[in-house]
């Protein structure tokens, strides 16, 4: 194989969304907004030094979140009864979820800028909080997919104890929404509920990734 068409090969590989990418980009995500939260709840670290953690996260959010809308497969199934079609449960979850990566971009962006009381509001706090309503409701749709193809009770599964770990995730990250209210004077409704609730949910997203990451099983397999 030329040197060109060798590049060329890696290049593709790199670019093609997989379940690994996936997972490892929400892992690290979830790593720096875990880091970032643990720094402002122990007021380890300066807003600025969060704010960045938060930033950076973001970015890996939004890659893995690209990664999973682009694996989702069809966007609708025909319906089994009559005409037409339906929106499938699983692309929905990840649509939903890649939108609220998008809007925590504009949300962790406008924090390392903001400097009134009205920005904060509209640039940071509106962003993170629709950020976090997408994210609850993918949760749902997650929940929702999982129990079209599987039981709804399966402990035994890892994909079920994923779905479960998500969604209490994206409720965490909903809680942090309403602690980071910003009141008229331009503080936090309550500044701890935002930031426990940002380390539980970056905590929890962590595991529901790490849960499913591919090499996980196939190390598993190797030294079975």
């Amino acid at each position: 194989m030329s040197e060109i068409a060798q590049s060329s090969s890696l290049q593709r590989a790199a670019l093609t969304p997989t379940l690994t990418k996936q997972c490892v980009g929400f892992m690290i995500g979830s790593a720096l907004f875990a880091l970032g939260s643990a720094l402002a709840l122990g007021d380890w670290a300066s807003a600025a030094t969060s704010n960045m953690c938060y930033f950076v996260g973001a970015w890996f959010f939004t890659a893995a979140g690209l990664a999973q809308l682009l694996m989702s497969g069809a966007v609708t199934v025909p319906v089994s009864y009559g005409r037409g079609t339906m929106v499938r449960a699983e692309w929905l979850a990840a649509a939903t979820q890649s939108f609220g990566t998008v809007l925590f971009n504009v949300s962790t962006t406008a924090a390392l800028e903001a400097r009134t009381v009205s920005a904060q509001k509209h640039f940071v706090w509106s962003p993170d909080a629709g950020g976090s309503v997408a994210f609850l409701v993918s949760g749902v749709f997650v929940i929702v997919a999982y129990n079209h193809l599987n039981k709804a009770w399966s402990p035994g599964e890892r994909q079920w104890w994923s779905a479960q770990i998500n969604l209490v995730g994206c409720v965490a990250f909903a809680i942090s929404a309403v602690g980071a209210y910003i009141l008229p004077g331009g503080d936090s409704v309550n500044n701890a509920v935002a930031n426990v609730g940002t380390l539980i949910g970056a905590v929890c997203f962590f595991m529901a990734s790490f849960i499913v990451l591919p090499r996980r099983e196939r190390s598993r397999e190797s030294h079975s």
